[in-house]
C-alpha cells in the first residue's frame, strides 16, 4: 500500500526536468481541457438520463403491475344494477384486493386533458370505472373475464399489461442509451486526448532527440507526456462535472405532476455516481496519452 501510494505521489508532483519537455501552453493544452470540460458535462447528463430512465421504468413497472380496470358500458336505467353486480363479482375474485367505483368528479378529471373541464357526463354515455387493486399473488385475469362475460356482459377488463410492457421497454432502451452514450463520450475522449498527445510530441521531436542524446530514455520522455495529459484531462473533467450537476440542479423539480423532463436528476446517493466521472476521464487519458507516447517515439527513433 506505501508503495502504491509513494507511486502516485510521485506521479502528481512529477519532474522539473521532465516536465519542461510538454509544452505548458497552446493548442494542445486548451483541447485538452475542453475535451475533458465538454465530456464530462455531457456524462453528467447521460448518467443523468440512465438513472432517471431507471427509475422510471420501476415507476411504471410498479404502480401498472399491481393494478387494473373494469369499465363498464350500459343503458343509464341498468347502469346501477350492472355495477352492483360487477362490484359482487369482484369482491369474491381471489387476487383482488380493493375495488373501488370513481366519482364523476374524477372520470370528469381523467377526460379533461382531452374535452375540457366543463364536460356533461350527466349528458354524455360514460362508461363506469371501476379501480383494481390486486394483492401481492394477483387474480386470473382470463378467469375474470369469463365471469363477467357471464354476468355482466357489459364489463370489460384492462389490466394494463398492453400499457405496462411496451413503457417498461422503452423506458429500458433509454437506461441503455445513456449508458451506450457514456461508452462513446469516452471513446471520444480518448481519441481527443491522443490526437493532442500526437501533436504536442511531434511538435517537441527535435527537444526529444536531444533528451535522447544526453541519456533520457523513452520511458522517461513518456511519463511527463503522460503525467502533463492526464492532469490536464482531470483538471477539465473536474470542472465538467461541476458544471454538469450545477445544471442538473438547475433542471425543473419533480413535483406532482412530474414528467420524464422534470424528473431527470439523481436521487439519494446517486449524487456521488458524477464525482467518479473525473478520475474515469483521468484515467482514460491516462491510457491514451501512454499509448500514444510509445507509438509516436517509437516512430522518432
Amino acid at each position: 500500500m506505501n508503495a502504491v501510494v509513494a507511486k502516485v505521489l510521485g506521479f502528481l508532483v512529477g519532474d522539473a526536468q521532465a516536465d519542461r519537455v510538454v509544452p505548458p501552453a497552446g493548442f494542445t493544452v486548451r483541447l485538452t481541457l475542453f475535451t475533458s470540460a465538454a465530456m464530462a458535462f455531457l456524462m453528467v447528463f447521460a448518467l443523468a438520463l440512465s438513472l432517471a430512465s431507471g427509475r422510471l421504468a420501476a415507476t411504471w413497472s410498479s404502480e401498472l403491475d399491481r393494478g387494473a380496470t373494469l369499465r363498464l358500458s350500459a343503458p343509464p336505467e341498468q347502469m346501477a344494477a350492472q355495477t352492483a353486480v360487477a362490484m359482487a363479482v369482484l369482491q369474491t375474485t381471489p387476487g383482488v384486493a380493493t375495488a373501488r367505483l370513481l366519482s364523476a368528479d374524477e372520470q370528469r378529471a381523467l377526460l379533461a386533458p382531452w374535452f375540457g373541464p366543463d364536460l356533461p357526463l350527466e349528458d354524455l354515455p360514460v362508461p363506469q370505472l371501476i379501480e383494481i387493486t390486486e394483492t401481492g399473488a394477483g387474480f386470473d385475469a382470463a378467469g375474470l373475464r369469463l365471469r363477467l362475460a357471464a354476468e355482466v356482459p357489459g364489463a370489460v377488463l384492462d389490466d394494463h399489461a398492453r400499457w405496462r410492457k411496451p413503457l417498461v421497454r422503452a423506458a429500458g432502451a433509454l437506461r441503455a442509451l445513456g449508458w451506450v452514450s457514456i461508452l462513446l463520450i469516452g471513446a471520444a475522449s480518448a481519441a481527443m486526448i491522443t490526437l493532442a498527445a500526437n501533436a504536442a510530441l511531434a511538435a517537441n521531436a527535435q527537444v526529444i532527440e536531444v533528451l535522447r542524446l544526453v541519456g533520457a530514455t523513452d520511458g522517461y520522455i513518456a511519463q511527463a507526456f503522460v503525467r502533463r495529459f492526464t492532469l490536464r484531462a482531470l483538471a477539465g473533467a473536474a470542472a465538467g462535472v461541476v458544471a454538469g450537476l450545477i445544471a442538473v440542479l438547475l433542471l425543473p423539480s419533480a413535483g406532482a405532476e412530474a414528467t420524464f423532463l422534470t424528473g431527470l436528476g439523481f436521487r439519494g446517493w446517486h449524487w456521488l455516481l458524477p464525482l467518479l466521472i473525473a478520475p474515469i476521464l483521468g484515467a482514460v487519458a491516462y491510457w491514451a496519452t501512454g499509448v500514444a507516447a510509445r507509438k509516436t517515439l517509437e516512430g522518432l527513433t
